[in-house]
């Protein structure tokens, strides 16, 4: 080895060490300023004048607690107190001073009260609307003269020919319909009419021999209604039996559009739902349908039910096979909302911010249900008037965590002066189910009541007046309001819910 570099290693040594304690000293820093962003030490202090610490603790090792403020931590550097205010004790949650909230951007909302409108978007075909299907058989045995220039697929009108039938019987029975006529006894007239009747001729048949006075036995065979030809079994020279299915005709003037939606969204569906769709080969257009069934039947592999939505096809421009885009609507229903933004989605929970007084933050598990537009239903952990962050979120987390604040239980919500009944005597409302009925009680199975943090569950409410369950029946789902008097919930209003 030679001396120069025996010489350059401890200098390199020297400067990697340097490196390491400027970037030690400027992470500390950076924690510093996120637990106490003022930039003045004695303005800090004389801040905290008064203010009795909880315990010292390193910011980059939070889990470390120390009685005494000289302390060092485990990685030598100096501790800082932590406040009641600040998280832990009796006030929960982080601090973060007013001009760091605005530098990073905090927005803070209220959870509100409002509608929130059902909205399901699938994907499907178009089909045949196999309600809409003509048979067309030969009511005569014979032969086929003449075929019509026709194939499956083509678009046809109600009336149009397909063949022409040659049928031996029908001439000995219509001439001996003309001599019967010829003869003037009226009874055996209609007698003869009769039999050309059950031998499968048509009405104009019929009156063409009258008309003529010549036996008609080659008849046309023709489409009874419009639409495209689906089969076609009727070639020239076939023989022909009584009964034989000649064509199918499918109408077009209504279509089916069978959507797929997953089973776990499924739920909300009924017969009758509007519906709006658009196609890829009409851009710009939106059609409006109703759901007309819901199949019984789940797809295994994709886990999908059809929902069959008839349209109506307005210029036979909607073909069979085409790809559309549906949205499902729906009645709105009142909700507790927040915005989408402000969920914390970890994958085991849902957490929200919450904003508390004098500038401290604490998380809260919630409970979500449907989302609509850009608005999230809460089911439970949250009450109406409470303020959440939702920009910026994500770095009180952060902070939270490393700060060892545990997040707000469900069930620890509690509800806002603005929604206690007891001196207002405002009612909380729901959806449930009836499981019993009696003449002073009604037992339900309700969903979540988030105003006074209830999950959903099965109880017994007070029925005060047997008029308000007038004309419901238990299996009926209902919405209903009650209060809770010192007699227990009590219903004070009730009536079927909607889609019932």
């Amino acid at each position: 080895m030679t001396e120069a570099a025996s010489t350059i290693r401890p200098r390199l040594a020297a400067t990697g060490l340097v490196i390491a304690l400027v970037a030690g000293a400027g992470g500390y820093g950076i924690a510093r300023w996120t637990s106490h962003p003022s930039d003045a030490p004695s303005a800090a202090q004389g801040a905290d004048a008064g203010r009795k610490p909880l315990y010292w603790y390193d910011p980059m090792v939070p889990q470390e607690h120390y009685n005494n403020p000289d302390a060092l931590s485990s990685m030598g550097m100096k501790t800082i107190p932590k406040y009641a205010d600040e998280g832990g004790g009796d006030a929960p949650g982080v601090r973060i001073d007013p001009a760091t909230s605005q530098t990073l951007g905090l927005r803070t909302v209220a959870v509100r009260r409002g509608e929130l409108a059902s909205s399901l978007t699938a994907t499907g075909t178009i089909d045949f609307n196999q309600r809409d299907v003509a048979i067309v058989q030969a009511r005569a045995g014979g032969f086929v003269q003449r075929v019509y220039a026709r194939a499956p697929g083509d678009l046809i009108g109600a009336g149009a020919p397909l063949a022409e039938l040659l049928v031996p019987e029908w001439g000995g029975a219509q001439t001996e319909f003309l001599a019967v006529r010829h003869a003037g006894n009226a009874a055996l007239t209609q007698a003869a009419r009769q039999r050309l009747m059950l031998l499968g001729m048509s009405p104009g048949t019929i009156a063409a021999v009258e008309r003529t006075g010549r036996p008609h036995n080659v008849v046309t065979i023709s489409t009874p209604t419009g639409g495209v030809i689906k089969t076609l079994d009727v070639r020239a020279g076939m023989t022909m039996t009584a009964g034989q299915t000649l064509a199918e005709i499918n109408g077009l003037g209504t279509v089916w559009l069978n959507a797929a939606v997953p089973e776990a969204i499924a739920g909300p569906l009924k017969p009758g739902q509007s519906v709006q769709a658009t196609l890829a080969a009409f851009p710009g257009e939106t059609l409006s349908g109703r759901v007309s069934a819901i199949l019984p039947t789940t797809q295994v592999d994709s886990r999908t039910l059809t929902v069959r939505i008839e349209l109506p096809n307005r210029g036979r421009g909607l073909r069979p096979g085409m790809f559309a885009t549906v949205s499902f609507g729906g009645s709105t229903q009142p909700a507790l909302l927040v915005p989408s933004e402000a969920l914390i989605r970890t994958g085991k929970r849902t957490l929200v911010m919450l904003a508390l007084d004098k500038g401290r933050y604490r998380p809260a598990e919630v409970q979500t249900g449907r989302e609509s537009g850009d608005d999230t239903e809460i089911l439970a952990g949250l009450s109406q008037g409470e303020k959440i962050v939702a920009s910026g979120q994500f770095l009180i987390d952060s902070e939270a965590s490393l700060s060892g604040v545990e997040a707000r239980p469900i069930g620890a919500a509690t509800p806002t002066a603005a929604a206690k009944p007891a001196a207002t005597g405002a009612l909380y409302e729901t959806v449930g189910k009836i499981e019993q009925i009696t003449a002073t009680s009604v037992t339900l199975s309700h969903e979540p009541v988030p105003a006074i943090g209830w999950p959903a569950m099965t109880m017994t409410f007070q029925l005060p007046d047997p008029k308000i369950a007038r004309g419901l029946k238990t299996g009926d789902r209902v919405r209903f309001g009650f209060d809770q008097p010192s007699a227990g919930p009590t219903i004070r209003r009730m009536a079927k819910a909607a889609g019932q």
